[in-house]
């Protein structure tokens, strides 16, 4: 069985590179993808304990990206991680967050949160800080009562403490993934509430841009959804993938492995995925 959506403590998962290995390898699966949000760095961490233990470490990573004015996730399998133009661009976009952070401090602060941006930093566990460690944060310090409670009172899309980031394009997203030898796939197509033909318009531009994969199997997608995303993968050659967005005790309701209707994904999809490679 096989995981190929996880985030670790790199980004906004609590489990650490390691530990998500170990949880792994508990839960008898033969492989994962670690990918992170916009970062590679934690996947050097999980292989030798990968090794040790004989999971199959997938090296991924998560991009955010702008696709006509909607922000749609792009993952990338197989990368090289030593690539000088992908680490160029994670560089770039790692000073880009550390703006935005900054900018969100400052309206926490200015509508009366006592919440530094060490504070902050020192639940992030040394990786990306991102939105999900300020919802900790605000939580934490009893300003909101959950996660979900911190993005509807401040974090949230036109809530006080909002602050929008720079995207890279959705092609550029593509061309990293494929220029650093990777296999890009759209991530949870139905979390973007397109319609039908919206959804099939997007991606066949992204396939259009070299897309290679559409996550058809995921933990909040319906029976009829995902044969949906079946149907167009089908439709359009591209890979089936399946990932559970593993993120800890942020997303308590998802398990590792638990991908589709409680159920875990055999690893013929991972077989068919690196049959691109080949």
């Amino acid at each position: 069985m096989i995981d190929l959506h996880t985030h670790t403590t790199f980004s906004d998962g609590t489990y650490t590179p390691e530990e998500i290995i170990k949880l792994c390898h508990k839960s008898n699966l033969k492989a994962i993808a670690i990918t992170d949000h916009d970062t590679i760095d934690g996947i050097k961490y999980a292989r030798d304990i990968a090794k040790e233990l004989n999971i199959e470490l997938v090296e991924g990573i998560e991009f955010s990206a702008d696709y006509k004015g909607i922000e749609i996730h792009v993952l990338g399998y197989f990368l090289d991680i030593e690539n000088k133009e992908l680490l160029s661009l994670l560089e770039d976009l790692k000073i880009s967050r550390d703006k935005r952070n900054k900018e969100l401090i400052k309206k926490l602060n200015d509508i009366g949160l006592d919440i530094s941006f060490d504070y902050v930093k020192s639940l992030s566990n040394g990786g990306l800080i991102t939105k999900a460690h300020f919802g900790k944060a605000i939580v934490k310090k009893g300003y909101a009562k959950t996660m979900k409670d911190a993005f509807n009172l401040y974090l949230g899309k036109g809530k006080p403490a909002y602050v929008s980031r720079v995207l890279i394009s959705y092609k550029d997203a593509i061309k990293y993934i494929l220029n650093a030898g990777g296999i890009p796939v759209l991530a949870h197509p139905m979390i973007y509430k397109l319609s039908d033909k919206d959804l099939e318009i997007a991606i066949k531009d992204l396939k259009d841009s070299g897309l290679k994969g559409i996550e058809c199997y995921y933990p909040s997608n319906s029976l009829s959804q995902t044969n949906f995303l079946l149907s167009l993968a089908k439709k359009y050659d591209l890979k089936v993938t399946a990932g559970s967005d593993f993120h800890g005790e942020n997303r308590p309701d998802v398990a590792l492995g638990n991908i589709f209707l409680g159920k875990q994904i055999d690893y013929e999809i991972l077989e068919d995925l690196k049959s691109i490679r080949r």
